[in-house]
């Protein structure tokens, strides 16, 4: 009877955490599908007729698939084009965020000067200011400097750093120990060497975090691009995309295949890169 008295609420406990299990797992499945409920509608709308992208009740599958719609768009959108650009801006792009945020935040992590947390603070403060409010004035500056309908707008900015990756980035770096630089430096490493052999190599899924925001952001950028660019032959995919939309027309079709092409480069890098990105994200939170 002791035995049986004994196993009885073991048993109750295991049940309750099974079914919270089930229930949780449950609750997650249908959110994934809520989510992804947009994305499985444009993959099916790409493989439609014009006629029955609209029709209600909605049609999910379609009888035929019309595959025809994803070579005829990525045509009429000048893909190869298209893609060279954005791949050209998305990688100097990244390159330029990572050089410049980390060679940044080794001053601010690792260097005691008169005022450094008074200008950390002060590059923090910029992220208050709204994209909108500094559109006018970088559009006069890169007016004057005659860098209109080039890349360069779209590159240089990310060589002089990003508020929100410096922070994340310091969070990374004041985990690392100090006596490591001390070390370094008896050896006779370099302040450059230190940044480069140590610091980098430590902070590794940081890096992972910011190379996927920074890849995300430039390759689905529309407004920037709009902005600076001018010729067709300049476009970047986004641009592109916006192209199918008319004054009175939207070809509709042919808009969710070439959308499909674009976003699956996101998805991609998400997925392979997922355990690195949440893996950063989480541990800066933490530390913050």
């Amino acid at each position: 009877m002791q035995a049986t008295a004994t196993t009885s609420p073991w048993r109750g406990q295991r049940m309750q955490v099974v079914l919270s299990t089930v229930v949780a797992n449950l609750l997650l499945a249908g959110l994934g599908i809520l989510f992804a409920l947009p994305f499985i509608w444009m993959l099916s709308a790409s493989l439609k007729v014009e006629a029955d992208i609209w029709i209600y009740p909605p049609k999910w599958i379609p009888d035929p698939p019309l595959w025809s719609n994803y070579p005829t768009a990525l045509g009429l959108m000048k893909f190869p084009l298209l893609l060279y650009n954005t791949v050209l801006i998305t990688a100097l792009s990244m390159a330029g965020t990572l050089l410049s945020c980390t060679w940044i935040v080794y001053g601010f992590a690792r260097f005691r000067f008169p005022g450094r947390d008074f200008f950390f603070v002060l590059l923090l403060a910029t992220m208050m200011l709204p994209a909108q409010v500094t559109m006018i004035p970088l559009f006069i500056l890169f007016r004057e400097l005659n860098w209109l309908n080039t890349f360069l707008p779209l590159i240089v900015p990310a060589f002089f750093g990003n508020a929100f990756f410096i922070f994340l980035l310091r969070q990374f770096f004041m985990t690392i120990p100090t006596e490591l630089d001390d070390a370094a430096k008896i050896d006779g490493c370099s302040y450059i060497g230190i940044w480069w052999r140590i610091m980098l190599p430590l902070v590794k899924p940081a890096l992972a975090t910011v190379a996927i925001f920074a890849f995300i952001g430039n390759w689905n950028d529309f407004l920037y691009p709009l902005i600076y660019l001018n010729d067709e032959s300049k476009f970047t995919l986004t641009l592109g995309l916006a192209t199918f939309r008319g004054v009175y027309t939207t070809q509709w079709a042919l808009l969710m295949a070439a959308s499909v092409v674009v976003l699956l480069p996101c998805l991609i890098v998400f997925f392979l890169a997922q355990r690195q990105f949440v893996e950063g994200i989480t541990f800066a939170g933490l530390q913050g």
